[in-house]
This record gives structure tokens, sequence and C-alpha cells, in this order.
């Protein structure tokens, strides 16, 4: 499979580590970005072909990676839209950009309509990120099947049927990770109000993290029953999550993930308007 990145940062790199030399050879992996830096790393670490803007290598490539920021897509573009207007056959386009949504892609690629749109979030850069990801109607199973590879070699997909549920892919795992680092930030806290040192708290609080998360992860339970099996009545447990029932911690979570979806709309909106 020949892929072509717009877009050598953090997420493309992430990408091009879990794919080079395992989906596809280094070599068939074509980067653009305008940081010479960035593309010298990626060639030396993986040796892909490199460009500093984008190219005829772009089009020939069966999937494009768009890797760039949200505002800075619009731009980044441009110069794309001729090229696939002329290409000789339609590559699948696959966007990684947070809120811009397919119909505006589409309109700034010239009509181009083979798109997949997709919401990683940071543990990819560790391989173990999930996709939520949305195709448009004229995207083929072949197509699909590739932006599955793709994705999956920073972690799992979760495929949907509404591009109008990625905002809630964003607000959940889009943004999750950054409620988990709050949430390890408070543990740490109270750590060290009850007498520990911060180190120690925070080592306390990660592994606690890591090793609920497995567990939930490789049980076939339903994750309140794991809940119920570590609180008994009158327990420690039992006081915390009364502690934060009654500070109405769980309805404070739901309120934070809505606002972030909720954002996640109004920005696709904003974006897409034209200039």
């Amino acid at each position: 499979m020949k892929i072509a990145f717009v877009g050598g940062g953090n997420m493309a790199a992430a990408l091009i580590a879990g794919l080079a030399g395992k989906v596809t050879p280094g070599a068939s992996i074509h980067v653009v970005d305008p940081n010479p830096a960035a593309l010298e790393a990626l060639h030396a670490a993986h040796g892909v072909t490199t460009a500093g803007a984008i190219d005829a290598n772009v089009v020939a490539a069966e999937v494009i990676v768009l890797a760039v920021k949200p505002q800075s897509m619009r731009e980044a573009l441009a110069p794309l839209a001729p090229l696939l207007a002329g290409a000789a056959h339609t590559p699948l386009v696959l966007s990684i950009a947070a809120g811009i949504r397919i119909v505006d892609l589409s309109r700034w690629l010239g009509g181009h309509d083979a798109i997949v749109r997709c919401m990683p979030n940071t543990p990819a850069l560790i391989g173990k990120g999930v996709t939520g990801v949305v195709a448009a109607a004229s995207v083929t199973q072949a197509q699909r099947t590739a932006a599955d590879q793709v994705l999956k070699a920073v972690g799992s997909t979760v495929w949907l049927d509404d591009e109008a549920k990625i905002d809630a892919v964003t607000g959940v795992s889009g943004s999750g990770p950054a409620y988990v680092f709050y949430f390890i930030e408070a543990m740490q806290q109270a750590a060290v109000e009850l007498g520990l040192s911060a180190e120690q708290g925070l080592e306390l609080a990660k592994a606690t993290f890591t090793g609920a998360a497995e567990l939930a992860a490789r049980s076939s339970e339903p994750v309140s029953v794991l809940r119920e099996r570590v609180t008994s009545k009158g327990g420690t447990t039992y006081a915390a999550l009364t502690s934060m029932e009654h500070s109405g911690v769980k309805n404070a979570i739901v309120a934070a993930v809505k606002a972030a979806a909720e954002r996640g709309r109004e920005l696709g909106e904003q974006m897409g308007k034209d200039a």
C-alpha cells in the first residue's frame, strides 16, 4: 500500500512508526511537511520519502492522510485539489484533523468525495490509541479496509454510521485522556495532603489507573460489576464513592463530556464557513 502524509507532526509520526515495515515498507510512505528537521527524522527512522510541498507522489498514493492542524487545513489543501482532479485513480483521503467535516473537506478538495474522517487520541503515540471513524457514502469497502489498516497501526478503531456522532467520540475519547490526567492529578494531590510524597502519590495513581483499565479491558463483565466488587457496604471504597455521589462527580463528568462534544460541533461549523 502506498500511503502519503500531508503533515509530519506527532500523530503522523506515530502512524508512520506503526505502519513502516509492518503494514507497508517505509519506502512506500511519502511525507510532506515544510519542516526539514521533521522530514529528516522520519526518513532516518523509517526510510520514508519526503517533500517540502505537495507533489505528484501524494496523489499517486492509495491513501492520503491529512495530518495538519485544523486551522491550517484549508490552506494546506489548496495545492492538492487540482492534483486530485487530474489523478489517474481515486485516492482515499483520510483526515485525522479534529472538527473538520467531510462536506467541507470535499469542497476544499474540488469535490473529491472518497473521504474518511477520524478522531484519534493521544495514546496513539504509544500504540494504545482508539479512533472513531466515519466514511463518506462513496467510500468503497476496499477503501474502508485500507483506512482500518492504517488506523489500527496505533490502536483500535470504532466505526460510526453517522458523522454527527464523531462529536460524541471527540467528547469521550478524543478529549478523554485529559480527563484521566486530571483525575490522576487530583489523586496525587489527595495523597500529598494525606502525608505521602508527591512521587509516591503519582506512582500509586498511575499504577491504579493502568491496572484498573487493563482489568476492565480483559473482563467480560460490565464495569459496574467490577466497581461493585471493590465496594463493600460501609467500607473505605463505599465512603469514597458516596462522597463523589454527594458532590455530583458523575454528573459533572457527563456534563464535561457533553461540553467537549458540543464544542467539537461548533468548531466544525466555524472552520467550515466560507472565508
